[in-house]
C-alpha cells in the first residue's frame, strides 16, 4: 500500500512538472471559439477528395463562410492504415490520390482552413495509425502539408493507459509548438479526469464529455449525465445532457482555451425547429466551439438559417468571451431554465422550456445578479422583435423553445 502511494505521488509530480515546464499555445488562433465543420457525423470514414471539395463549395453557397465558419475538418478515415516505410503519416491514396498537401492548397485557395484528425495512442478509433511515439514527426508533417487544425482523440491512449492524458496530450502540444506553424489544437479527451481543470493549459479547445447523439432528450446509453462522475468518457448523451453538464463547468471557459460540447447535431435526427434553435443558442452562449456535424448537401434551409443566424453567432464570438451561467434562483427545476451572461455592451438571458407543452415565464431583471437599474433595451434574437425599454420579461415559451434576450444599456 505504501509503495503504491509513492508511485501515485511520483506520477502526480511528473504530470505537474510536465505541465508547468511546457510553453503555452498561442491564443491568437482562438480568441473567440473556433467555427467550422467536421466530416464525422456526415460521412463516418466514407469520404474522399470530391466530397470534401463539394463541402467547400457548400460553405460559400449556404452562407457559412460569410457567417464566420472557416475550418473544414477531416475526421478519422483520411489516412492510410499504415505509415510510410520511413514512418510518416500518409493519406489514403484511393480517397485522396493527390495527397493532403494538394487538398490544403485547394481549401486555402477558397479562403478556408484545413483540419485533420489523429489519436494519442498507437491507433485511432478506426485503427488508423495514432501518434504515440511519433508526436514531433507527425506535427512536422502537418505543418509541411499546411494543416490548420488538429483534433487529437483518446481511443488508443485511453485503452493503453500507458501515460496520463495530461502527458499524452501535452506531448503533442509541445510537438505542435515546435512545428513552426500555428495549428489549432483540439484535445478530444472525452472529459476523462475533468479537463476543464487542466485542458486549457494544453489545447485551444477540450471536449467536456463523450460523443453527443442526435437526440434532443431521452438518450440511451448515457452513463454520465453530470460533469463530475466516474464515467466521463462514455458516449451516447443527448443535447440537453450536454447542456446539463455545463451547469457545473461554464465558469471555466477561458478565451483561447474553450470547453467544447462536441459537434453540432443541427440538421441531424428528428429535432424540431425549436429544439435546433435551443441547441444552437446554448452552444453559442456557453462559448463552445461551433463545429457543424451534418451533411451540408442535405441540410434543410431552416437548419441552415439557424446555423447562420448572425445575432446568435455574435454571442458566441463576443470579445469578452464570458459564458452564460445557470441561474438556479430564477429557474424551476425540470421545467424552466434561466441562464444569464455578460456580453460587450450588455447582457444575454436564455429562457428554456424543458417541457413538451407551452409554459409561461416571468422574470424580473433584478433576479439576474447584475447591477441593472431601471428599464433597459430588450431584443429577442430568434424573432428579431424589439421589446422596448422594460425591467422584466413575461411571455409564453413554446415546447422545448429557448428565447434569447439581449439586454442593452
Amino acid at each position: 500500500m505504501l509503495l503504491q502511494k509513492k508511485v501515485n505521488a511520483i506520477s502526480a509530480i511528473t504530470v505537474l512538472l510536465h505541465m508547468s515546464s511546457s510553453q503555452a499555445l498561442s491564443s491568437e488562433l482562438a480568441k473567440t471559439p473556433l467555427m467550422g465543420w467536421s466530416s464525422w457525423n456526415a460521412f463516418g470514414t466514407n469520404f474522399n477528395s470530391s466530397s470534401i471539395e463539394r463541402t467547400v463549395q457548400l460553405f460559400h453557397d449556404l452562407g457559412l463562410t460569410q457567417a464566420g465558419y472557416e475550418y473544414v475538418n477531416l475526421d478519422d478515415g483520411w489516412s492510410a492504415y499504415s505509415r510510410t516505410v520511413d514512418g510518416y503519416l500518409q493519406a489514403n491514396e484511393t480517397t485522396f490520390p493527390n495527397g493532403i498537401g494538394a487538398l490544403a492548397h485547394y481549401i486555402h485557395a477558397n479562403g478556408l482552413k484545413l483540419g485533420l484528425y489523429g489519436d494519442s495512442g498507437v491507433y485511432t478509433c478506426e485503427f488508423h495509425p495514432g501518434s504515440s511515439g511519433y508526436e514531433k514527426r507527425d506535427a512536422q508533417t502537418l505543418a509541411e502539408w499546411g494543416v490548420d487544425y488538429w483534433k487529437y482523440d483518446n481511443c488508443g491512449g485511453f485503452a493503453a493507459m500507458v501515460d496520463s492524458p495530461q502527458i499524452r496530450f501535452g506531448d503533442m502540444k509541445d510537438a505542435l509548438l515546435l512545428s513552426g506553424r500555428d495549428i489549432a489544437y483540439e484535445v478530444c479527451e472525452w472529459g476523462y479526469q475533468f479537463p476543464w481543470h487542466w485542458g486549457g493549459d494544453i489545447g485551444h479547445s477540450y471536449r467536456i464529455g463523450g460523443d453527443i447523439t442526435d437526440k434532443f432528450i431521452n438518450e440511451t446509453g448515457c452513463a454520465c449525465k453530470t460533469a463530475y462522475c466516474l464515467d466521463t468518457g462514455y458516449a451516447g448523451c443527448s443535447v440537453t445532457t450536454m447542456m446539463r453538464k455545463m451547469r457545473e463547468i461554464s465558469q471555466y471557459q477561458t478565451p483561447g482555451h474553450w470547453a467544447y460540447m462536441d459537434m453540432l447535431q443541427i440538421g441531424n435526427g428528428n429535432m424540431t425547429l425549436y429544439q435546433q434553435q435551443t441547441h444552437f443558442a446554448f452552444w453559442a452562449a456557453l462559448k463552445s466551439p461551433l463545429i457543424i456535424g451534418t451533411n451540408l448537401e442535405t441540410l434543410p434551409s431552416a437548419s441552415a438559417a439557424i446555423l447562420t443566424n448572425a445575432d446568435i453567432i455574435a454571442i458566441n464570438q463576443d470579445p469578452l468571451g464570458l459564458a452564460v451561467h445557470y441561474m438556479q434562483g430564477a429557474s424551476i427545476e425540470n421545467s424552466l431554465q434561466v441562464w444569464v451572461g455578460e456580453i460587450e455592451g450588455g447582457y444575454i438571458v436564455l429562457v428554456f422550456n424543458e417541457k413538451s407543452y407551452p409554459q409561461h415565464a416571468s422574470i424580473s431583471f433584478n433576479q439576474l445578479g447584475f447591477d441593472i437599474q431601471g428599464n433597459v433595451n430588450v431584443k429577442e434574437l430568434w424573432s428579431g422583435h424589439n421589446w422596448g425599454r422594460i425591467n422584466s420579461i413575461s411571455t409564453t415559451v413554446e415546447s422545448y423553445q429557448t428565447l434569447v434576450f439581449k439586454l442593452g444599456h
